[in-house]
C-alpha cells in the first residue's frame, strides 16, 4: 500500500490553515479538524514582504532600534516652569496657532478644531464673535502649524495661542524642551471644540490668575520629575492617558505646598489648589508633554524603525518614525472611536480620532497600560481581561520593555515599548489607543470615550520609505 493510500484509509487529523470553508465541510463529516487561524504577512503583499524581509532581522536596523529606545528610557523629563507660550516657543509669533495631528488647512479641519480655532481668536481678542473668527481663520491670514513641529502637544484639537500659558518640560539628560497647555478639567473645554463665554472666562483665568502662581510655585525648587509620578502612579491604577487620578494627586502633593510657599493671597492660593484638586485629568497635559521630551529625544537615529509620535487632526491620523524625517509624516484617514458615548447623544454625532495625546501610547503608556489600570473600563468601556489582553498584545510588536513603568497585574512587568513599524505590517496587530470622543460640530464639547486603532496606511507608508532609506 502506498502512502497515498496509507493516508486515506487511517483516520484522519487535520489542521486547516487559511479558509474557514474546508474546515466546516471536514467538521460536518465528522473528521477531527483544527482551524489555524493564520494570515499571510502584510496581507500577501509582495512590496511590503519584500520591505519586511529587508528589515526585519537586518542587525543595522536592530541595533539602531536599541539605541533608540536607549535614549527613551533614560529620558528624565521635569516640569521647570510655565509661562505663555508666545515667551517660551520658538518661532512662535502673535499670529501662529498649533493644533494637534499632522498639518491640515482650515477649510479640511473637523468641527472640534475649528470650534477650538474659534475659541482661541475670541480668547486672544482677535475676534468678537464666531463670524468674525471664522472669517479671520479662512482668511489666511493666521498661520497653523502642527504642535509636534513646535516640540509641543495638545490634547484634542490640541490647540495653542500664543497668549496660552503653557507647560515647560525639561529633558535632564538630552536637554531637549516640550510644551503642552494646562488641562482645562471635563466638560465644555476649548480642546473638545467649546468656545462659549464660560470656556473663554476659564482660560483668561488660567492666564491672569493660575499660571503666574505656579510660576511663582516653581521657581522655589529645581522642577517637578514627572518620570517618577508617572511611575508611581501606573502602579496605583492610572496608565495616564484617561486615568489620571493618582498622578493628579502626586503632583498636588509635590505643588500644594510650593504654592503655600510662595505665599500668595490666600483666597487665590485657594482658587488654584480647589482647581488642581477637582480635575481628575489635570496630570494628562503634563503626562503628554514628558512623553514628547523623552520620545523627540529619541528622533533621528539613522536606521531605526521605531516610531516616535502618533497624532491625529480629526481627519487624518499621522505617524512619525526614527529613522526618517523630523517633519516627515505618514498619512492614513483617521477612524472612529469605539466606546462608550454620554447619555443624549449617539454614535452618529461623533468626530472622527483626533489629538496628539496618543504620544502617551506611543512611548508605551496609556493603552498599552490598561492592564494596570482596570478601572478606566469603566470610562472607555470592555472588560478588566480585554485590559490585560491589550497590554499583553502590545509587546508583540515592541522592541522592549520598560522597567521604569511596571504593570503590577502581569507580575510588574515593564510596559511595552518601541512600536516598531516593520513588526506592526509583520504580525497585523495595530497599537491600541484609548481616547475621549469629541462632538463632530463646534461648540459642543465631549461626548463619550473609547477605544481606537491607527489605520494600517500610516505603517505600510513608513515600512516602504525606511526600506528605500536603508538602501
Amino acid at each position: 500500500m502506498n502512502k497515498i493510500s496509507r493516508l486515506f484509509s487511517s483516520e484522519l487529523k487535520v489542521i486547516n490553515i487559511g479558509i474557514d470553508k474546508f474546515q466546516k465541510d471536514l467538521a460536518s463529516q465528522g473528521v477531527e479538524v483544527i482551524q489555524l487561524d493564520w494570515k499571510p504577512p502584510a496581507g500577501g503583499n509582495m512590496e511590503l514582504i519584500s520591505a519586511i524581509d529587508k528589515l526585519l532581522n537586518n542587525p543595522l536596523v536592530r541595533k539602531a532600534n536599541q539605541e533608540t529606545v536607549k535614549i527613551i528610557k533614560q529620558a528624565q523629563p521635569v516640569l521647570v516652569d510655565i509661562d505663555k507660550a508666545i515667551n517660551v516657543i520658538p518661532a512662535m509669533t502673535d499670529k501662529t496657532i498649533l493644533h494637534s495631528g499632522p498639518p491640515i488647512k482650515w477649510e479640511n479641519m473637523a468641527g472640534p478644531m475649528r470650534g477650538a480655532i474659534i475659541g482661541a481668536l475670541i480668547y486672544e481678542g482677535k475676534a468678537a464673535n464666531e463670524e468674525e473668527a471664522s472669517k479671520l481663520a479662512s482668511a489666511g491670514e493666521i498661520e497653523f502649524a502642527p504642535c509636534h513641529h513646535y516640540n509641543a502637544v495638545g490634547p484634542m484639537a490640541g490647540i495653542i495661542s500664543p497668549s496660552m500659558p503653557v507647560f515647560v518640560v525639561q529633558n535632564k539628560t538630552a536637554g531637549n524642551l516640550a510644551y503642552c497647555t494646562i488641562n482645562e478639567g471635563l466638560g465644555k473645554v476649548l480642546r473638545y471644540g467649546a468656545f462659549n463665554e464660560e470656556v473663554i472666562k476659564r482660560l483668561k483665568w488660567i492666564e491672569q490668575e493660575f499660571a503666574p502662581v505656579l510660576k511663582k510655585a516653581l521657581k522655589a525648587t529645581a522642577g517637578i520629575d514627572l518620570k517618577s509620578i508617572i511611575a508611581q502612579a501606573i502602579q496605583m491604577g492610572d496608565e495616564c492617558h484617561n486615568r489620571n487620578r493618582a498622578a493628579t494627586g502626586l503632583f498636588f502633593k509635590e505643588i500644594s505646598l510650593l504654592i503655600l510657599e510662595a505665599e500668595v493671597d490666600i483666597a487665590v492660593t485657594k482658587r488654584v489648589l480647589q482647581f488642581i484638586k477637582e480635575n481628575d485629568h489635570f496630570f494628562l497635559n503634563l503626562s503628554m508633554s514628558a512623553c514628547k521630551a523623552s520620545l523627540d529625544a529619541g528622533h533621528g537615529v539613522k536606521g531605526s524603525t521605531v516610531v516616535t509620535a502618533m497624532a491625529r487632526n480629526g481627519v487624518e491620523f499621522g505617524i512619525k518614525v526614527s529613522g526618517l524625517g523630523e517633519k516627515e509624516w505618514f498619512l492614513g484617514p483617521a477612524n472612529m472611536v469605539k466606546g462608550l458615548i454620554f447619555p443624549g447623544f449617539t454614535g452618529d454625532d461623533a468626530s472622527y480620532d483626533i489629538g496628539d495625546s496618543a504620544i502617551t501610547e506611543t512611548i508605551g503608556i496609556g493603552g498599552f497600560a490598561m492592564g494596570g489600570a482596570p478601572a478606566i473600563v469603566q470610562f472607555v468601556g470592555g472588560s478588566v481581561e480585554d485590559a490585560l489582553n491589550y497590554s499583553r498584545q502590545m509587546y508583540e510588536i515592541t522592541e522592549s520593555e520598560n522597567t521604569n513603568y511596571s504593570i503590577p497585574s502581569l507580575d510588574f512587568r515593564g510596559t511595552a515599548i518601541g512600536i516598531d513599524v516593520v513588526k506592526v505590517i509583520h504580525t497585523g496587530i495595530l497599537p491600541i489607543i484609548n481616547t475621549g470622543i469629541a462632538h463632530k460640530k463646534a461648540g459642543i464639547g465631549q461626548i463619550g470615550a473609547g477605544l481606537v486603532h491607527p489605520p494600517k496606511e500610516c505603517f505600510e507608508k513608513a515600512l516602504i520609505a525606511l526600506a528605500q532609506k536603508i538602501e
